[in-house]
C-alpha cells in the first residue's frame, strides 16, 4: 500500500484525452524516502483546479486529497500542494557558458562552409536553442535541456576523437551539435512552469526531429553529416531513418548514435538532479 502521507518528487506529468472526450492527467511520483514509484491519475475537474506549475518535474509535493486503488495499481489525486519548488532549467550563467562552448567549437572548424552552415543554423535560432528541452519525458526534459544535452555530446566527442581513426573532427562535431536541432520546433516549453508539450504545427510538416535535421543538412550539401543524423536513433522502430542493423554500413554511421545514447543514459532527467 502506498504511503499517501509521504513527500513525493514529481517525475513525469502528461495530459491526454479519455474515450469520453474529457482530459485526464497522468502523474508519476517518487517517494523521497525510499524511491518507490506512485502512478497517479487526475480527472479533468482536478486539472482545472490545480495550477499547472505544481506538476513541474523535480517539485516535491504532498498529496492532500487522494485515494489508492489496488485494483488498478494507481492513485486518484484530487488535490496536492508543493512543498519544495524545483528549478525550471539552467540558470543564466550555465546557459551562456554552455552556449559559448558550442559556438567556440563551431568556430574551430577548419572547413569554412561547414563553419558558416553550423553558425547560421544555431545563431538564427539562438533563443530557442538555449531554452528548448531535449525530450518531453526521457532525458534532459527542462528549460535548456537541449543545450545541456548538446554540450555533453560535444564533450564526449572530444574525448573519443583521438581514438576514432579516420573520423573527420569537424564533421563529427557538427553532427552532434545539429543532431537534435529539430527539437527546437518539435517541442513547446512553458518558460514559466517548465511544462513541455509537442508542437502540433511541427507535426503537420515533419515526421520527427531526425527527419528535420537530415533534410536541413542535405539541403546544404552536408551529406555525410545528414547520414549520421539519420542513423542517430539506431533503429527504425526508435525513429531512425537509417537502421544500424543494416549490413555493410560504414563506421561513421554509428558514432553519433552512441554519443547521443551516452548523454541520454547518463544525463539527468530533470534539472533538480543535475
Amino acid at each position: 500500500m502506498a504511503d499517501l502521507s509521504a513527500n513525493y518528487k514529481v517525475v513525469t506529468f502528461s495530459v491526454g484525452d479519455t474515450k469520453a472526450g474529457t482530459k485526464m492527467g497522468k502523474l508519476q511520483l517518487k517517494n523521497v524516502e525510499d524511491d518507490t514509484i506512485l502512478n497517479c491519475i487526475l480527472w479533468e475537474e482536478a486539472l482545472n483546479r490545480i495550477n499547472s506549475k505544481v506538476f513541474r518535474s523535480g517539485n516535491v509535493v504532498q498529496l492532500i486529497d487522494a485515494r489508492y486503488n489496488e485494483k488498478y495499481n494507481n492513485c486518484l489525486v484530487n488535490s496536492l500542494e508543493v512543498i519544495e519548488e524545483a528549478k525550471t532549467g539552467l540558470d543564466e550563467k550555465e546557459t551562456e557558458e554552455k552556449y559559448q562552448k558550442i559556438i567556440d567549437t563551431i568556430n574551430s572548424f577548419k572547413k569554412e562552409d561547414l563553419k558558416q552552415f553550423a553558425l547560421e543554423t544555431i545563431e538564427k535560432n539562438k533563443e530557442r536553442f538555449k531554452t528548448a528541452p531535449a525530450a518531453k519525458l526521457m532525458h534532459h526534459n527542462y528549460i535548456g535541456g537541449l543545450l545541456q544535452h548538446t554540450y555533453e555530446c560535444v564533450e564526449y566527442s572530444e574525448v573519443l576523437l583521438p581514438k576514432l581513426t579516420g573520423m573527420n573532427r569537424d564533421e563529427l562535431l557538427c553532427a552532434v551539435i545539429l543532431h537534435d536541432i529539430g527539437k527546437i520546433f518539435e517541442y513547446k516549453i512553458d518558460l514559466e512552469t517548465g511544462l513541455i508539450e509537442y508542437d502540433e504545427e511541427f507535426k503537420k510538416d515533419w515526421i520527427t526531429h531526425s527527419q528535420y535535421g537530415f533534410s536541413l543538412c542535405m539541403a546544404h550539401g552536408q551529406k555525410k553529416i545528414a547520414k549520421m543524423i539519420a542513423a542517430h536513433h539506431g533503429r527504425a522502430d526508435w525513429g531512425a531513418i537509417i537502421d544500424l542493423n543494416e549490413k555493410d554500413l560504414e563506421p561513421y554511421y554509428y558514432i553519433v548514435h552512441h554519443i547521443d545514447d551516452l548523454s541520454a543514459k547518463f544525463g539527468k532527467i530533470n534539472i533538480n538532479y543535475f
